[in-house]
């Protein structure tokens, strides 16, 4: 069976995604990793799994996607120690991501890089929410790789670029006017940076919508915040932890969207 046929069969029956989603699943199993080892600057491949709490090696059997958790109670066979929530949910939502970028997709190769796309996304939703940062070693070949792949067509190299453009160089604008303007920094060059990936994945009116609905979630959170008085107007967000679903948005639901408002726009 050729890759195309292979890929044909996935997307035509349901015992196909199943097995993607699985294959979705055992993805997230490593974003767990990356995000947990990534920005404390550890190995991606070594050491094997151990449980942050005991540092007892996690065996094989322990570390199937979503199955394992639920076996274990969600707690470590060996110390005990409550395993986080977030382990599965990131699983379940690789799987979901995954199955999203093959249903978006017409052939094996194209599915392989929106999953990449997708599941950076991913990996910065965490990383970001946990620290405040969003590595380099996530968005530059990111948006290294959108270009590239915009080099194949379709779309044209030339929206790629324009999205880099209009969404790293947008943002960069919008950084340099804020701290200006209120004499500190609002946001970091790695949002820039995230924001040029999504750029030359998404295009630049894809980077702009991303940019709209990631702010405007951004703002009322913040809002809510400072409602409760869990925060000021200085207190720091994640921005890309907004940044990133808002270009999930965009990508599975953004044409439908923007049908949808120029539908209220015009009967209006």
């Amino acid at each position: 069976m050729s890759a195309a046929e292979l890929y044909g069969w996935l997307r035509a029956d349901p015992i196909g995604w199943v097995m993607v989603a699985l294959v979705g699943a055992a993805f997230g199993s490593f974003i767990n990793v990356v995000i947990y080892r990534l920005p404390r600057g550890l190995s991606l491949v070594s050491p094997p799994s151990r449980c942050v709490s005991c540092e007892r090696r996690i065996r094989p059997h322990e570390n199937i996607p979503i199955l394992s958790y639920v076996l274990l109670r969600g707690r470590c066979r060996g110390c005990g120690s409550r395993i986080p929530l977030r382990y599965p949910a990131v699983e379940l939502a690789a799987a979901a991501l995954t199955c999203g970028a093959v249903a978006l997709t017409g052939y094996w190769l194209e599915a392989v890089v929106w999953i990449l796309f997708t599941l950076s996304l991913l990996a910065v939703i965490f990383i970001d929410l946990d620290f405040q940062i969003i590595p380099d070693r996530i968005s530059l070949p990111g948006a290294a790789l959108g270009v590239l792949w915009a080099l194949l067509g379709p779309p044209p190299v030339r929206d790629a670029l324009l999205g880099v453009l209009a969404g790293g160089g947008g943002l960069f604008l919008i950084a340099v006017a804020y701290q200006r303007i209120a004499g500190r920094e609002g946001m970091g060059m790695g949002d820039v940076k995230l924001m040029a990936m999504v750029g030359a994945f998404l295009g630049w009116q894809g980077a702009l919508g991303t940019l709209l609905v990631g702010s405007l979630t951004g703002s009322l959170v913040g809002g809510l915040l400072i409602a409760r008085g869990k925060g000021s107007r200085q207190t720091a967000l994640p921005f890309g932890t907004f940044l990133a679903p808002a270009a999930y948005l965009v990508l599975f639901a953004g044409e439908a969207l923007w049908r949808a408002y120029l539908s209220l726009l015009f009967s209006s």
